[in-house]
């Protein structure tokens, strides 16, 4: 079984930065595919960000240009960096990783952007 803990949620204001982290208790480098997805009351639950165990990246619209998701397999640790924030960024965000044909989710960490 995989450990997923999400840490570095905070409350910022509007154009602000924050990075969150994924701590794994795997080593990472064998985990096929690891993710950033948010859940916003009332909304459903929204893919932010994709990396594959090669390298390969993808974003949806709505944050493409503003996150970056990078690995650091040596702490084999998930980072989202979060730049230009707004308050539609507002949201519970949540670690996903796929390994051996199964997948993870951790508990998740609060984002909230108000001025």
């Amino acid at each position: 079984q995989v450990q997923l803990v999400e840490s570095g949620g905070d409350s910022v204001q509007p154009g602000g930065s924050l990075r969150l982290s994924c701590a794994t208790s795997s080593t990472i480098s064998v985990i096929s595919i690891m993710r950033w997805y948010r859940q916003a009351p009332g909304k459903e639950r929204e893919l932010v960000a994709f990396i594959s165990r090669g390298g390969s990246t993808n974003y949806p619209g709505s944050v493409r240009g503003r996150f970056t998701i990078t690995r650091d397999n040596a702490k084999n640790t998930l980072y989202l960096q979060m730049n230009s924030l707004k308050p539609e960024d507002t949201a519970l965000y949540l670690c996903n990783a796929v390994a051996s044909s199964s997948e993870y989710w951790g508990q998740g960490t609060q984002v909230t952007v108000s001025s």
